[in-house]
């Protein structure tokens, strides 16, 4: 497999937003380019591209683990910068406070599946170190508000979201979200303009123009770019959240929206970080009180249905209406 030109470093670094994140970075992203009259940042984040192993840089009695959830292969230094590596695809290594990226995609890999660890899983630690914590979800956008789904890799979070897509939503992100409480409430911000699906998925909800490249040299699933009209790129207010129950869970064909109980909504978004391999006291407090804070500021659902593609405009159709009814209840609240 050829090399990707979008390897060729830039003459000179590009600011871009991702994420509410400032990112100068040396390697072209597929990002909008953040402009001089854009919002102020979550904080500011430098990329830089590495022609050296990064692996070289582990200190002797460090030993490297790999995460058997996402598969990647990890290590924390002794000054606290982080080490991650995604076979066949490339490395990262992140600095202590989050604020620098230093990559090495491995030559066979193609761009796009490096940004897609790049803007993920590393972005994550990034993250975690400037004091956010991101969920493991994917959101689109209905009546101006983020609507979040929650869910384990493989269990059709991204799938429900081109279920949206399908019936004319924007997509906020798929796979990784970041919140930020405001005086206006929970602000819910923009991913990269892709989504990942199975073939026969995109198929189905972006019709058979779709085109997309392998996530990885293993995988089925693709990365598939979306236009402008199909993403929503500013942070808009979070309207719910929606935990997937696993299929297992599911009885028969019926489709079925669970209000939570404050402590269930805690308890689920607590499990539902993007990045659980940082596990310092300071974090784990923090991730705590986070989850808490959410659970007491929005609404979460539990939904419960089957895993089938003709089933899921009638689970998009139950969720519309569960936000209807919802709006309902607190404008009658309100009068």
């Amino acid at each position: 497999m050829a090399r990707s030109m979008a390897w060729q470093p830039a003459h000179e670094f590009r600011r871009y937003c991702a994420y509410g994140v400032s990112i100068r970075s040396e390697l072209p992203l597929p990002l909008p380019e953040m402009g001089k009259a854009a919002e102020p940042a979550l904080f500011e984040l430098e990329i830089r591209t590495s022609h050296e192993p990064l692996a070289g840089a582990i200190p002797e009695g460090v030993k490297l683990q790999r995460n058997p959830l996402s598969g990647f292969v990890f290590g924390q230094f002794p000054d606290e910068s982080s080490y991650v590596r995604w076979d066949d695809v490339g490395e990262v290594l992140i600095s202590k406070n989050g604020r620098s990226i230093a990559c090495r995609p491995f030559w066979q890999t193609r761009s796009e599946s490096f940004h897609v660890y790049l803007l993920g899983q590393a972005l994550s630690f990034a993250l975690v170190r400037n004091g956010f914590e991101p969920l493991h979800a994917s959101a689109v956008v209905v009546e101006d508000q983020a609507v979040a789904f929650l869910a384990d890799c493989g269990f059709g979070k991204s799938t429900l979201a081109a279920a949206f897509l399908q019936a004319g939503h924007c997509l906020l992100t798929d796979d990784l979200l970041v919140l930020r409480k405001t005086e206006r409430g929970i602000a819910a911000y923009p991913g990269p303009a892709r989504i990942k699906l199975f073939p026969e998925m995109a198929r189905k909800f972006l019709g058979e123009a779709w085109s997309g490249v392998p996530l990885n040299p293993k995988a089925q699933k693709q990365i598939i770019p979306l236009n402008g009209a199909q993403v929503c790129t500013e942070a808009v207010p979070l309207g719910a959240i929606y935990a997937l129950a696993r299929p297992n869970e599911v009885n028969g064909k019926n489709i079925r929206v669970d209000e939570v109980s404050e402590r269930d909504a805690f308890v689920t978004l607590l499990g539902s970080t993007f990045n659980r391999v940082i596990v310092d006291p300071a974090r784990l407090r923090r991730q705590f009180e986070a989850a808490q804070a959410l659970a007491n500021a929005t609404i979460v659902r539990r939904l419960f249905y089957p895993r089938s593609l003709e089933c899921l405009p009638l689970v998009r159709d139950a969720i519309l209406r569960d936000l209807c009814a919802h709006k309902l209840e607190v404008a009658a609240c309100g009068s």
